[in-house]
């Protein structure tokens, strides 16, 4: 069984973004990147199924400049087999339907059993690119994986979703994207770190195909205003509220 597990590089969370002048994209200088968290329960989901059916072939692989080998170190000090480097010129937005046509165009040469990628990534939030690829392949696409089962060429899965869970099965190759609460990632160990260091990464030179899409502009959100504290007593309080739901014309 050969599984495809796709990583994405993206800045830290934690640490506050500001748009650059020409508002096409962030300011990337001196940001901390770290792996997409969704993509770290693709990793791990696939570091299980291979512990339980024994024959199978974890590839991990990014798309970016050099520095997603960062990525794809982690993902070899975790138990990936391989680790492949989809290199790109630029750090900057790359479309979702292109990021899908590189993977796709990868996935023709390389072959696979299951693709495992997280639902979306953090830094934009489109969460479409599993969609795009799995149009793209052929592929049945199952998304928001909470739990997971292989057995006879078919994956079976409890899917989150607005109206509870629900059980899919589909046949193998298939593309899933993994959910919180599928499983624990664990860490890699000091062997593994070290091990990994000695591991090569194939680099394979992608040129970026054209869009669909467009970026037009980015612009940080509003900054929230400060709370209203009503030290009123009842039921002065009542009123002073809905005046002010009424100023903030609320109601």
């Amino acid at each position: 069984m050969k599984i495809v597990v796709f990583f994405k590089r993206v800045p830290d969370t934690g640490i506050p973004v500001q748009v650059n002048e020409t508002g096409n994209d962030i300011v990337r200088e001196n940001l901390n990147y770290v792996v997409n968290p969704y993509d770290e329960f693709a990793i791990e989901e696939a570091l299980r199924i291979k512990e339980k059916v024994g024959d199978a072939e974890i590839v991990a692989v990014s798309l970016g400049d050099d520095g997603a080998k960062e990525t794809l170190r982690n993902a070899l000090a975790l138990g990936a087999d391989r680790a492949v480097h989809l290199k790109v010129p630029t750090t900057a937005f790359v479309p979702p339907d292109v990021t899908a046509k590189a993977f796709h165009q990868f996935l023709s040469q390389e072959g696979f059993d299951l693709v495992l990628m997280g639902k979306e990534a953090v830094d934009d939030n489109f969460g479409v690119v599993p969609a795009y690829l799995a149009t793209l392949a052929g592929v049945p696409l199952l998304t928001y994986v909470v739990q997971l089962e292989i057995g006879d060429g078919k994956v079976k899965v409890h899917r989150e979703t607005d109206d509870g869970a629900v059980e899919v099965e589909a046949p193998m190759p298939c593309i899933l994207t993994t959910e919180k609460g599928l499983n624990e990632p664990r860490l890699p160990t000091l062997r593994g770190i070290m091990m990994a260091k000695r591991k090569p990464i194939d680099e394979v030179e992608v040129t970026l195909s054209d869009s669909a899409l467009s970026l037009d502009h980015m612009e940080m959100p509003p900054k929230k205003e400060a709370g209203v504290v009503i030290q009123d007593e009842f039921p002065k309080n009542v009123e002073r509220l809905l005046e002010i739901l009424r100023e903030k014309k609320v109601l």
